[in-house]
């Protein structure tokens, strides 16, 4: 059995079925489980893993656990060693943890310090443990699907910028073949797209997709901060903008690991595009 939170999420949902669907008995855990989604053996459960009381039940008889922190930033004031105290008394012997790219490439970003502490909970665990670093998601144009569906228009900042998006399934792909296979004991993977693309290459892909005009109107970084910080914390907001600002070297390159995993090229934006085109109709 194996255990997966974040189980709504973009990672998360694609990573249920490709695990069910390869014959995996699930624990699909999330705060708002989509029982009408179950499949064959798949078991919901109301949890996340800034509660470790409702991991325990969600742990139990796993052999394997895929840790995503999501939108719970604070642990619920917890440490995350109670958290992996949960794993440890369950028995689960492999862990596979969604870290950052912004984890190895800005250490001291207090946007992901509460990132950094559940990673290096994890190394310390004495479990079996795989780190994905994902760089930046291309499920992030969702953010655009509202103006786009009402006024075919996309607003974004830094419009020129290209960074190498990476398709959440491709990053559950690389997480279901490390829960279940050998090889991938202690690896750290840095997940990214095949390629950097800008957000106005982007909108391009989208109004390609849908066969029609969408314009782009890039914003300032003052008005990207005050659209974000409206859902955002202010330290994630602040990262996040320097980071498609001003990216670094290593975060504008697109890395080999999801076809080292996987045996195939990255997904490209455009695919993830085609299967979410209703989003933007």
């Amino acid at each position: 059995m194996i255990t997966v939170t974040g189980a709504t999420g973009n990672v998360g949902r694609v990573l249920v079925e490709l695990l069910a669907a390869g014959g995996e008995e699930v624990v699909a855990v999330s705060r708002r489980p989509d029982t009408a989604s179950s499949g064959a053996g798949v078991r919901w459960v109301r949890g996340g893993v800034g509660d470790a009381a409702s991991m325990r039940a969600a742990l139990d008889g796993s052999r394997a656990v895929f840790l995503v922190l999501g939108g719970e930033l604070n642990f619920r004031g917890e440490s995350p060693d109670v958290l992996l105290d949960a794993v440890a008394d369950a028995g689960v012997g492999r862990i596979v943890l969604v870290s950052s790219q912004v984890s190895a490439t800005r250490p001291d970003a207090s946007s992901h310090t509460r990132l950094r502490a559940l990673e290096a909970a994890v190394r310390a665990s004495g479990r079996e443990f795989t780190i994905l670093r994902p760089g930046g998601f291309a499920s992030n144009a969702l953010a655009w699907a509202g103006s786009v569906r009402a006024e075919r228009t996309v607003f974004a900042p830094f419009g020129e910028v290209a960074l190498p998006v990476v398709d959440p399934a491709d990053i559950a792909a690389v997480a279901a073949a490390a829960l279940r296979e050998e090889g991938h004991a202690g690896r750290v993977y840095e997940l990214t797209g095949p390629e950097p693309i800008s957000p106005r290459e982007q909108t391009e892909v989208i109004a390609a997709a849908l066969g029609e005009k969408v314009a782009f109107v890039e914003l300032s970084r003052e008005e990207a901060h005050a659209g974000m910080a409206r859902f955002m914390p202010e330290q994630v907001v602040a990262g996040t903008l320097d980071v498609l600002g001003a990216p670094l070297p290593a975060e504008r390159r697109a890395a080999p690991d999801v076809e080292a995993v996987l045996g195939r090229p990255a997904a490209p934006f455009a695919a993830w595009v085609a299967r979410n085109l209703p989003a933007f109709a």
